[in-house]
């Protein structure tokens, strides 16, 4: 869906997944979104787009 693209692929997680586990872990850091929904620990293709996201949230 193009509202909601998968960011991570390795565990199907779409932006709007990854956005509820940033808000939910307070998440600050790639490392630390990685340790709560994994997302971003596995290949790490997706760090640059996990990083615009907690970028945007956290200003």
């Amino acid at each position: 869906m193009a509202d909601d693209p998968v960011i991570c692929t390795c565990l199907d997680l779409t932006r709007s997944d990854i956005i509820a586990g940033i808000k939910e872990h307070g998440c600050k850091t790639v490392e630390d979104v990685g340790d709560a929904i994994e997302a971003g620990a596995v290949c790490g293709s997706c760090i640059d787009d996990i990083q615009e996201i907690l970028d945007e949230l956290n200003g």
